[in-house]
């Protein structure tokens, strides 16, 4: 490959390690665990691995002979920032045991196991992606792990290969794989350990022994700089109301990160919407009421940020949403028979009056891919709404309005914006740089010691690096079971954004100053050489989380 000059220097910066990792190790293990919720169902379906004690690494002075292992590793799921480093930190911890260990990894992701895809990682393919972003190193994949017969194809090439230990790095859906894999290999007895690692730029992988997911803080500076740097040309041009939507389906946390980071006018919060009961139009009635107030001042410009999932955290929303799901699986056939131009006539004389009246209310491009873009099991893809149009939309509608009512004397002209996959594959912060290494570690440490069922845990991260501790959490001890495709099954429970967390109250305690003044901050880029202080922070959330 051709390297950038970035490339270049940061191909010789060495990530930092917790003190307990930096020499011969010992397990210590902490008290038994148990699921967060539905312990009986969870243990009844995990006999082999429930209830696993947690593991913290201590340094010691005791020398231990490791023979020689091979070890597989496959990338699950979306890029984040940083899946590199946890290759290198795997290919190291393993070299640095026995230097006869051997590395493989799985092609495009969990399909590479069960079609035998694979490749040796040896030291001059690793050298050549240490602390880089992306995932091509082997590529990853959406296949999931899941049935029996994968399984059993996926064993005949770890047994072929000789390969103790499987490491699967991915979220909570890869990492709920793992688990179910580390089952299956251990009732049966077949020799082979499965670890999984934190990644998901979402954030919502999280708990008391996982601090946050890889990804995240890479992800959420480079959203941030580019919010700053839409900030400062608002501020600049004071003409643009700017909506932006920002990845996080399921969780509002980077939304919210990035608003600790740049200070917006408005960001909406999708927990908080769903927590209130708030409507479709009080969250327009809000940003409208932010534009009008703005405007009363003279400044007719500001930025909004809204996290990718936030229609499905209104209530009312979601209801039309189902209602609308059932309607259409149940009477496809006559629907497809309706002209275009009838069809949302159609749909509103069907709906029950409630939703009827919602779905009126929509922009008619919106209420169009609610109607017509299905995905393969005939659900909307929500993920493809714009909702950042939507909002604007309907606030433009409702500011028109109110001038007619004399409630707003600006002007309103909006741009629009999606961040999203140029967050995933960055170059690494130093922070995802040295996190993501200690995990590859930390898991060549877990296999080492005849661990399975576990995830991969560095804690403490807002303290210098040396003063991390790494260890393992059964990931057993994350499951509960959630209704999926109409039957319940077990999965890692997805960490929300708190509302009564550090992170979100700070953020309440700021939102009203930041709605009426032009408070923006710009962070600018990443950076990766310089003062602790600039290129060697955690995210807001973690140092309000982390804070004593």
């Amino acid at each position: 490959m051709t390297k950038s000059a970035l490339q270049i220097a940061r191909a010789a910066y060495q990530p930092k390690l917790p003190k307990a990792l930096k020499g011969a190790v010992k397990a210590v293990a902490g008290a038994a665990t148990q699921s967060v919720a539905d312990q009986e169902a969870i243990q009844k379906l995990f006999p082999n691995t429930y209830g696993m004690p947690l593991i913290k690494f201590e340094a010691t002075d005791e020398v231990v002979n490791f023979p020689a292992m091979n070890v597989g590793v496959i990338l699950s799921g979306g890029q984040a920032p940083g899946g590199h480093n946890v290759i290198s930190g795997i290919f190291d911890g393993i070299k640095s045991l026995n230097k006869d260990s051997k590395l493989y990894g799985f092609i495009l992701g969990p399909g590479g196991l069960v079609d035998h895809n694979y490749m040796e990682l040896t030291s001059d393919i690793i050298d050549e992606y240490r602390n880089t972003g992306g995932f091509d190193i082997i590529g990853s994949g959406r296949t999931k792990l899941e049935k029996e017969d994968q399984f059993e194809k996926g064993l005949e090439i770890l047994k072929q290969l000789d390969i103790k230990a499987l490491v699967i790095i991915g979220g909570d859906d890869s990492n709920t794989n793992a688990c179910v894999l580390a089952e299956y290999y251990a009732a049966k007895k077949c020799g082979v350990q499965v670890i999984g690692c934190p990644k998901t730029i979402d954030g919502d992988l999280k708990n008391e022994m996982i601090e946050t997911s890889f990804g995240f803080d890479t992800a959420c500076k480079v959203y941030s700089e580019v919010i700053g740097n839409i900030q400062r040309d608002c501020n600049s041009a004071r003409k643009y109301w700017h909506f932006i939507k920002l990845m996080g389906r399921s969780a509002s946390h980077i939304a919210l990160e990035c608003a600790l980071q740049v200070q917006p006018n408005v960001c909406i919060v999708s927990e908080e919407v769903e927590a209130n009961d708030m409507s479709l139009d009080d969250v327009v009635t809000y940003i409208a009421q932010v534009v009008a107030n703005r405007a009363a001042q003279g400044n007719n410009f500001g930025t909004v940020l809204i996290p990718e999932g936030l229609i499905e955290f209104i209530p009312a929303m979601k209801r039309l949403i189902a209602e609308l799901n059932d309607f259409l699986a149940a009477n496809a056939e006559e629907f497809s028979q309706i002209k275009k131009s009838h069809q949302r006539d159609y749909i509103i004389r069907k709906l029950s009056p409630e939703n009827a009246a919602i779905y009126a209310s929509l922009p008619e491009g919106v209420a169009r891919q609610l109607t017509l873009d299905r995905d393969p099991h005939g659900n909307v893809q929500v993920s493809l709404i714009e909702t950042e149009k939507l909002l604007s939309e309907m606030v433009a509608t409702k500011l028109a309005a109110w001038k007619e009512e004399g409630k707003f004397v600006g002007k309103f002209a909006s741009q629009h914006h999606f961040f999203g996959y140029e967050g995933r594959c960055a170059a690494p912060s130093n922070y995802d740089a040295d996190y993501c290494y200690s995990l590859g570690y930390t898991a060549a440490s877990l296999i080492a010691n005849g661990k399975t069922g576990y995830m991969s845990s560095v804690r403490n991260t807002t303290a210098p690096a040396d003063q991390w501790i790494a260890g393992g959490v059964p990931i057993t001890m994350m499951m509960n079971m959630e209704r999926r495709h109409g039957e319940m099954k077990p999965v890692i429970q997805k960490a929300l954004v708190k509302l009564d967390g550090a992170p979100f109250k700070a953020f309440a305690a700021q939102r009203d100053q930041w709605a009426i003044t032009t408070d923006y901050v710009y962070p600018g880029p990443i950076q990766y050489f310089g003062p602790t202080e600039v290129c060697d922070q955690p995210t807001k959330t973690l140092q309000l989380e982390q804070a004593k």
